[in-house]
């Protein structure tokens, strides 16, 4: 019996059709590979179907790992939203809180760091050594004070600088929000989603020349031993690269992670962790890696 999966559109501004016609999709998909376990299929409210065995972009092997994703989540403190795109094939899967606007925590300071690169590139600034060792300090350890220091210096007259290029970054649903000093916006209170991450990533990988890239790829593949989760959990032989963000809100806890892996960046995830009051900082790094883990270990 032929097992059939709807297709998502492969732009990234189009999401499933419907959760429902997505389970039964990536359900399929999984029992497909499960010899003996019954196939469900889409209920008659489903969108049309289109493709068979696998989700469009993505093969059979991924689409599964993408349902025991899911199911996985299921089970797990927080909301999760996350994007796991396939830069050869063109898949792009967003689950179904993949739109959540969640605070960005640390993860802003790669758009920072790409934001510096790109404006040292065209002679619109100047980075001086201090700059520099404090943008590594930013990538590796994630520094705060090393970032207060950048965004503060390379803000523009009217603070606007670093949100106006965000925006032509693909973080089109970012949004800065009330700080807690008459100094707005700030890097450290900002919302975005998963889908705001993925596009930020790819961005970087297409547009940036190809120095400065391979700079920044270099020193998010050698991040500091805190920063061993999420994405890091693709496995050393996936050459993983990363910048993660955590964070104790008023709402509780964030625990974002973005990044690449695979040969030539094959793929990038784009992981939003908003806890709330059901856990902390451990389950969060342990749900985003355990996420990468299933998803890009071993492909």
């Amino acid at each position: 019996m032929p097992v059939w999966c709807l297709v998502r559109d492969r732009s990234p501004a189009t999401r499933v059709v419907s959760r429902v016609a997505a389970t039964a999709c990536l359900l399929a998909a999984a029992a497909a590979l499960t010899p003996g376990v019954p196939v469900l299929t889409a209920t008659a409210q489903a969108a049309p179907v289109l493709t068979q065995a696998c989700l469009s972009g993505f093969d059979c092997d991924m689409s599964a790992r993408i349902a025991k994703v899911n199911s996985y989540l299921a089970g797990r403190p927080g909301v999760v939203g996350y994007v796991l795109r396939d830069r050869v094939t063109g898949g792009i899967y967003a689950n179904e809180h993949a739109e959540n606007q969640v605070w960005t925590a640390s993860t802003i300071k790669l758009a920072i760091a790409a934001d510096l690169l790109n404006r040292a590139r065209v002679g619109a600034i100047a980075l001086s050594p201090e700059d520099r060792g404090n943008i590594e300090a930013m990538l590796a350890t994630s520094n705060d004070q090393a970032t207060d220091v950048l965004w503060h210096k390379y803000i523009g007259f009217d603070r606007m600088a670093y949100n106006n290029a965000f925006r032509a970054y693909g973080m089109v649903s970012l949004i800065p929000q009330p700080t807690n000093t008459a100094l707005f916006p700030d890097w450290s209170f900002q919302k975005c989603t998963a889908a705001d991450l993925d596009r930020l990533m790819n961005t970087i990988l297409d547009t940036m020349h190809p120095d400065d890239l391979a700079y920044l790829l270099d020193r998010m593949r050698s991040v500091d031993s805190n920063q061993h989760w999420g994405v890091w959990g693709a496995g050393a032989a996936m050459r993983p690269g990363l910048k993660n963000g955590w964070s104790a809100e008023a709402d509780g806890w964030v625990v974002n992670s973005v990044g690449v892996a695979g040969e030539g960046e094959r793929y990038t995830l784009a992981i939003m962790n908003a806890l709330g009051a059901d856990g902390g900082y451990t389950e969060g790094a342990e749900t985003d890696t355990k996420v990468a883990q299933l998803l890009l270990a071993g492909r």
